[in-house]
């Protein structure tokens, strides 16, 4: 299978760069063909222009790239922080620009944009990964946990994967290194279910 996976963190060595490295080891284990990118390292340009706005938008070359990659994706791996309750802002751009109408959704004919999209992403199955510093019984309680409501409904639900997977791993700033093992043996055996070989 054709596996996307987007990394968004802004320190090398972080422990979402150790989750992202799990995951591609494990799917590249599993024999999948991997597209791999840390948004960060690359540098990525999260601005949505007014002139890329429009579905025949002329994009430029490494937004093109991502798009093809993302419209044959059969699966899709996702790995950033919660901050603020939301992805780190390269990350909603990546969104913004990178989920195009045309490419992951449609509206059908005669709407004209007020009704519920057509999805059109190909990838059967999505996996996001987050790391915080909220216990989850708080960020649910408190916040209501926007993180999953963005993603499976906002996101990858209104796009056509329905078959989607999230998981948490918290308190990181005081997690000792026992914890952050055991964290990437869950990574290693979602991945294995959901990706198998």
């Amino acid at each position: 299978m054709r596996i996307s996976v987007i990394l968004a963190h802004p320190r090398p060595g972080s422990f979402n760069h150790a989750i992202a490295k799990t995951a591609v080891q494990a799917l590249v284990k599993n024999g999948h063909q991997v597209a791999f990118h840390d948004l960060y390292l690359e540098s990525f340009d999260p601005i949505l222009c007014f002139a890329e706005i429009a579905k025949d938008a002329l994009l430029d070359e490494a937004i093109e790239n991502h798009c093809r990659e993302l419209a044959m994706a059969e699966g899709i791996v996702v790995i950033h922080p919660n901050w603020w309750g939301m992805p780190p802002a390269i990350l909603k751009g990546w969104v913004d620009r990178v989920i195009r109408p045309g490419l992951a959704y449609e509206f059908l004919e005669g709407d004209s944009g007020e009704g519920v999209p057509h999805g059109l992403l190909r990838a059967g199955r999505a996996i996001v990964f987050n790391t915080s510093n909220t216990f989850s019984e708080r960020e649910k309680n408190a916040y209501g946990d926007p993180l999953q409501t963005i993603w499976k409904n906002c996101i990858f639900g209104l796009c056509g994967i329905a078959d989607f997977h999230r998981k948490t791993y918290n308190v990181v700033a005081t997690s000792t290194p026992e914890q952050r093992a055991a964290w990437l043996d869950d990574v290693r055996a979602i991945v294995n279910e959901n990706f198998p070989g």
